[in-house]
């Protein structure tokens, strides 16, 4: 994937170099915001990158208190625009999660281990990729740019 990035970046810096620096972060917003829109997407689908599904949620022990955990779909809140940011800056265009937020999504993008609460028990979570590009993306990403290059 990171090779596909490459070639993909390899290809548009000439192209990017052509133009003015306005032009370049109104293509970067634009880039953003139809990123964080896929993502969004594909969060609520419960879908990976790759397209497999979210590993699913542990099972809960029989003495758990009723209806303590929703069985709705994962992530319901992370995909709102207050957590999900679409942001460019100069030539970039990001988006990702940030603050306290970012560090819930780190967890559960790489599979790491968390403690519940404060002073709760630790536990390892399964990876589920919440960020990352699809061929679509990838696809979607270059016709951004050749319709903005069209249109200069």
């Amino acid at each position: 994937m990171a090779d596909d990035l490459q070639a993909l970046e390899d290809w548009a810096a000439p192209l990017l170099a052509r133009l003015e620096a306005k032009e370049r972060r109104q293509l970067a917003r634009t880039i953003a915001r139809d990123l964080r829109r896929s993502q969004r997407e594909r969060i609520k689908a419960q879908r990976n990158p790759d397209g497999s599904a979210f590993a699913p949620r542990k099972p809960q022990r029989l003495r758990a208190r009723q209806g303590s955990i929703r069985r709705r779909a994962m992530f319901g809140k992370l995909t709102t625009a207050k957590w999900l940011k679409a942001t460019a800056r100069g030539d970039t265009a990001v988006t990702g999660f940030f603050g306290n937020v970012a560090r819930i999504a780190r967890t559960h993008q790489y599979g790491l281990r968390d403690r519940v609460d404060r002073n709760g028990p630790t536990i390892e979570y399964l990876q589920r990729e919440l960020l990352g590009f699809t061929e679509a993306d990838r696809t979607r990403i270059r016709d951004s740019l050749i319709d903005h290059l069209g249109s200069v």
